[in-house]
């Protein structure tokens, strides 16, 4: 371990001088890469020199320790050396951290996917409480939220909405929510007070560059159609709205947010290399390893990975068994407890294998 942070902290060193250097400095893409390098070791590389720098005052204590002291200024050294040795420890779980291999998508823009699952109306109702959820959990983060394409329903849910979260690290924290969330409540059209359970599935799916996903004109066929509100009724006579279909995949894109054909069409073009991105990331990942499952979850789409009961204010995520009894704050946006917890049980999962290797 110790070898790989001083061949970072080398490399560090070295991205310094590079970021200097007139012939960097005039190429924006060797700009642009050096700089996101040097920021990613930037972290590792400063709790590695506090370790350093711990491990020399702790050396320098245990070399200060002399029979010939008396016994207060003993009693002083060991209590350094105490808080040193808790010290050094902490940098080195610290580290053990930072080496986890980083998801290469995790600085990603996301497009999330909500859709109404069992419960019909009810179903609708809750993936517009998500969709809510997450846009005000985007605000408190400094990340932009912008509708891609949206079916609502009558009552005020939707039936299917699609967005995408624009902001550093999104893909980071919003990659865990992949998967079913289930809530239990009593439906405002429900006379009798009974408790429902209704399901919605979440999608979401890093961003992916136009480098990464080659998308020929000629595999993609494009329908134009005017836009539509609840319950498919024409709102917009002109034929702004866009369909884009990749024909390999069969994988279909919709967008009539924007009264502009020019912006829908970018809109769904942003869409649709994410999707057959996480496509044919998912293909060839279960290529390499077809069993892979970890704790947090796969992102298989039919995992249900949460529970919101309205009548006890609970929150259950059921891939930790974290139970949160603050269900109306974790529909405000207040998602860092839930999210937090799930970033550390991932990062604690790997640090294992890693030492069990």
């Amino acid at each position: 371990m110790f070898e790989r942070l001083q061949t970072l902290e080398e490399r560090y060193e070295k991205l310094n001088q590079l970021l200097a250097d007139p012939d960097v400095i005039g190429n924006p893409k060797k700009l642009r890469d050096y700089s996101k390098e040097q920021s990613d070791l930037q972290e590792t590389v400063a709790v590695y020199r506090n370790y350093k720098k711990t491990i020399d005052e702790l050396n320098d204590a245990r070399t200060m320790l002399d029979d010939r002291m008396d016994a207060g200024m003993k009693e002083m050294v060991h209590d350094e050396i105490g808080r040193l040795e808790v010290q050094k420890a902490s940098f080195e779980e610290q580290l053990k951290r930072l080496l986890i291999p980083k998801d290469p998508n995790d600085d990603r823009n996301v497009i999330v996917e909500i859709r109404g699952a069992a419960g019909g109306d009810e179903a609708a109702l809750f993936a517009g409480d998500l969709f809510k959820m997450y846009s005000r959990y985007a605000e408190q983060q400094n990340w932009k939220t912008e509708i891609v394409d949206a079916s609502p329903n009558e009552i005020g849910g939707y039936k299917e909405i699609v967005f995408m979260v624009t902001g550093k690290g999104a893909y980071s924290k919003l990659k865990y929510e992949n998967g079913a969330h289930r809530v239990q409540r009593v439906p405002e059209t429900e006379s009798g007070g009974r408790i429902h359970t209704s399901t919605a599935t979440v999608a979401v799916l890093p961003e992916a560059e136009e480098v990464e996903v080659e998308l020929n004109d000629k595999d993609i066929r494009v329908d134009r159609f005017a836009s539509s509100g609840p319950g498919g009724q024409s709102v917009n006579t002109t034929m702004s709205a866009i369909r884009l279909t990749h024909i390999p995949t069969g994988i279909v894109v919709s967008c009539q947010e924007e009264r502009s054909q020019i912006k829908n069409k970018e809109k769904a073009m942003k869409v649709l290399r994410a999707r057959v991105y996480d496509k044919y990331q998912k293909e060839a990942q279960a290529k390499y390893d077809s069993t892979r499952k970890s704790a947090v979850g796969s992102g298989d789409r039919s995992e249900r990975i949460r529970t919101y009961n309205f009548s006890q204010n609970r929150v259950t995520d059921h891939r930790i068994g974290l139970t949160i009894h603050q269900l109306d704050q974790v529909l405000n946006g207040k998602l860092d407890e839930i999210i937090n917890a799930l970033i550390l049980n991932d990062q604690t999962k790997k640090m294992e294998q890693a030492d069990a290797r």
